[in-house]
């Protein structure tokens, strides 16, 4: 069995994947451009908030970095207050849920997205945002 789940049957090459399997497979290529194109991006706008994000699931989970980048992408403030702190899961919580809340007052369409996809490390393809 690969890192993606697939147990290839006997006789065949689990290297020897259908590509549309390859292609959605935790380790694909695609996804580690994508996931450091976005990591450049985000650094380039904190930069100027003096915070930095070294690894997407562990840094947007407390909700403080993705307070930040809506902040400075905005040039609002939440309106809100947030745990500046956040040392258990329901402050993390909390503190994405005002940053959802954020995007949706400023009419940024949520695609598949909720609390519990920052919070419990699950920030990827299943938590989209797209403007509408």
């Amino acid at each position: 069995m690969n890192s993606s789940g697939y147990e290839a049957p006997v006789g065949e090459d689990p290297e020897e994947l259908p590509a549309t399997e390859k292609d959605l497979a935790e380790d694909a290529p695609w996804k580690k451009i994508q996931q450091n194109t976005f990591t450049r991006w985000c650094n380039e706008h904190l930069k100027c908030v003096h915070k930095r994000i070294g690894d997407l699931q562990r840094d947007l989970s407390d909700g403080l970095r993705l307070i930040a980048l809506l902040e400075v992408l905005s040039q609002k403030k939440m309106g809100r207050k947030y745990h500046p702190r956040p040392n258990f899961r329901q402050m993390k919580l909390e503190n994405v849920s005002v940053a959802l809340e954020f995007l949706e007052r400023e009419h940024i369409k949520l695609v598949s997205i909720g609390e519990g996809c920052g919070v419990w490390g699950v920030w990827g393809l299943g938590c989209g945002v797209g403007v509408g």
